[in-house]
């Protein structure tokens, strides 16, 4: 089942959120998942959405993040996180998950969600297109790095 992190996910979600950083090359850090989790949820500045299963175990979550658009007048979502816990993959938790937050742009009366995926990512490549998603030839994504 698919539905919003309520501040009672948090250490669950953050081991989840933990695995989603190392899987992106990034060093084990369940005390910082926690805390930057917890600033999204109470700051309100984001949405997470978790795939709870039957035993109550999360199992996977997308992470939105209100943008906009200027020319179009409207909110967007940047879908920057999407995560299934390598043991469940492959059962729909995904494209739950994804649909949900399809939901949410609709609701929200957002034009769009938007997302990035590495041309390495062989599976995120085959499934955002299979859920309506179009990959954009039409602009160069371009990152100035702060740190």
């Amino acid at each position: 089942m698919v539905r919003e992190a309520q501040a009672a996910d948090l250490d669950r979600l953050a081991v989840l959120f933990d695995q989603y950083r190392q899987f992106y090359g990034k060093s084990s850090d369940e005390t910082g998942s926690r805390t930057f989790l917890e600033e999204r949820v109470n700051k309100q500045d984001s949405v997470i959405y978790v795939f709870e299963n039957e035993e109550g175990k999360l199992t996977g979550f997308t992470q939105l993040y209100p943008i906009f658009s200027s020319t179009r007048m409207k909110r967007m979502w940047l879908l920057n996180d999407l995560f299934v816990s390598k043991e469940y993959r492959g059962l729909g938790m995904s494209k739950a998950l994804i649909k949900k937050a399809q939901e949410n742009a609709r609701s929200t009366g957002a034009c769009s969600i938007m997302l990035e995926t590495g041309k390495e990512n062989h599976i995120g490549n085959k499934l955002y297109p299979s859920m309506g998603f179009e990959a954009m030839d039409t602009v160069t994504f371009f990152e100035w790095d702060a740190l």
